[in-house]
């Protein structure tokens, strides 16, 4: 994808090159796996891992060590910061088209563990967003894990579209859909309260389609395969691709994130459409 050349954000923190040497967060290992599965693009439910996580800890935190980032890395988070302008531009014009304000989120890049408004998590946790800040927060780790542990194809534009799916999380709880999605949840059983967060990471998914819908026409940034990359990560992390790869089978009713089919469809959706009054993916419940 066509990238370079974008302005620098005010809301992007590149924290690699600090190390929290009184803290050890076990991230590594089963535990570690399991973690990551459980919450790939983690969104909103990156609050669950708080409980378990606060048990692992040890030490206080503070931050003892700061290193010089490699040139490698600096590209990287030139790419990342690119993405994030990309956003906060789509975002604030389509808002701005729907007599609304957008809210610039903030982009955190990260190595092994990270402290947030929503609790302490590693790079096993996968990219998540949290509300309590209005932070994204990534370690870039996770992106060779899904290569080489979920067999997705890789590329920069897979990058791109994780991205956007977080601040498509951030877009609604900026909308209110996120507390109220909250609110149906409660007295639900596990299995209808899945389904509403199915509902809520499938629009994630639509909202990425339709900032690449907006980034397109606005920047012309996309070139041959980009689309092939999403949608291979898109599939890659498919609650059924997920459970059949993993245990061999898969439990319908235990999905929180959406099958391959569907997150690849709303995404395609939303680039298709460019509309975001058509990402009602909670009407397909009733």
């Amino acid at each position: 994808m066509k990238w370079s050349g974008r302005r620098s954000s005010e809301n992007f923190e590149d924290r690699r090159g600090m190390s929290s040497g009184g803290k050890t967060i076990v991230g590594g290992g089963i535990i570690g796996i399991i973690i990551l599965l459980l919450n790939v693009f983690g969104g909103e439910n990156a609050q669950m891992l708080t409980p378990i996580l606060e048990q692992m800890n040890q030490g206080n935190g503070a931050p003892t060590e700061q290193r010089a980032l490699t040139a490698q890395e600096i590209e990287e988070g030139k790419f990342i910061e690119s993405i994030l302008v990309d956003n906060e531009d789509v975002w604030s014009k389509i808002f701005q088209e729907n007599n609304m304000q957008f809210t610039n989120p903030k982009l955190i890049l990260f190595t092994d563990a990270v402290e947030t408004a929503c609790g302490n998590a590693t790079s096993a946790s996968g990219p998540f967003y949290c509300p309590g800040d209005q932070k994204v927060y990534m370690d870039l780790a996770f992106f060779e894990e899904l290569k080489t542990r979920f067999g997705a194809q890789g590329g920069d534009f897979a990058t791109a579209y994780v991205i956007a799916h977080e601040i498509g999380h951030h877009v609604q709880t900026l909308l209110g859909t996120s507390a109220k999605m909250r609110q149906m949840q409660e007295g639900k059983s596990e299995a209808e309260a899945n389904k509403l967060s199915v509902a809520l990471e499938l629009q994630a998914d639509f909202y990425a389609g339709v900032w690449t819908h907006y980034n397109q026409k606005m920047n012309n940034f996309l070139e041959d395969g980009d689309i092939d990359e999403a949608l291979s990560a898109a599939h890659a992390v498919g609650d059924d691709a997920i459970q059949s790869k993993i245990q061999g089978h898969i439990v319908p009713e235990s999905f929180t994130h959406g099958t391959s089919a569907q997150r690849k469809a709303w995404f395609m959706k939303g680039y298709k459409t460019g509309d975001i009054t058509q990402g009602n993916t909670f009407a397909e419940l009733e």
